[in-house]
C-alpha cells in the first residue's frame, strides 16, 4: 500500500459471549469490488449495552481496530448512525469527535423513522439504507454509498466487513459474499 494513497476504511463490530470482534477493510475507490487489506481485532471484554448509548459499547471497539491500521484512513464508513435525530449524536458523531476523520454512517434500520437521513435505495431493494454523515456533505455521502460496487441493497465491501467481523477470520476471494 502506498502511504500517500487516500484510503477509506469500513468498520464493523460483532459481539459474542463476553467480548467482540472488530473488523476493518481498506479500499481506495467507492466502486472497488475487493478490499486492499483486511484487519481484525479481538476485544475480550466490552461494556454492557445501554439503550440510547450504543456508542459507549461500540466506540472503544472501533477505535481499537483503527489503531491497528497501517495508515490513518481519510474517511470511515460505519454500520450505524452518525445522527440518531437532528442534533442528537450517534456512534459516527462520537467517532468523528475522537478521530477528526469524516464519517459516513450506513444503517440498515431506521432510528425513529430517520427522516433526517438520506434514504439510499440500491439494487432492486424496496428497503432503504439510512445514510448520515459528519465531516462531509450528507448528500455526497449518500451518492458515494449508492455508487459502491454490488447489485444488492448492501454494497459488496460493506457485506465483506460484516462477514469479516462475524467470522473472525480474513476472507479469501472465494469467501467473499456475492455482489
Amino acid at each position: 500500500m502506498n502511504a500517500s494513497t487516500a484510503l477509506i476504511a469500513a468498520v464493523d463490530v460483532c459481539y459474542h459471549d463476553h467480548g467482540a470482534t472488530a473488523a476493518a477493510i481498506l479500499f481506495a475507490d467507492w466502486a472497488d469490488d475487493h478490499a486492499l487489506a483486511q484487519h481484525l481485532c479481538h476485544i475480550p471484554q466490552v461494556a454492557e449495552y445501554q439503550p440510547g448509548q450504543f456508542y459507549r459499547r461500540e466506540l472503544p471497539c472501533v477505535l481499537a481496530i483503527l489503531k491497528q491500521l497501517p495508515q490513518q484512513p481519510s474517511l470511515i464508513v460505519i454500520d450505524g448512525h452518525v445522527w440518531l435525530r437532528p442534533g442528537e449524536p450517534g456512534l459516527g458523531w462520537h467517532l468523528h469527535e475522537a478521530t477528526g476523520i469524516p464519517v459516513i454512517g450506513v444503517a440498515k434500520t431506521s432510528f425513529d423513522q430517520s427522516p433526517h437521513a438520506a434514504h439510499v435505495f440500491r439494487g432492486e431493494s424496496m428497503k432503504p439504507l439510512f445514510v448520515t454523515a459528519i465531516g462531509l456533505d450528507q448528500q455526497d455521502a449518500a451518492r458515494q454509498i449508492e455508487s459502491m460496487h454490488g447489485a444488492f441493497r448492501l454494497p459488496t465491501l460493506l457485506k465483506l466487513v460484516d462477514h469479516l467481523c462475524r467470522s473472525g477470520a480474513p476472507a479469501t476471494p472465494s469467501d467473499h459474499p456475492p455482489a
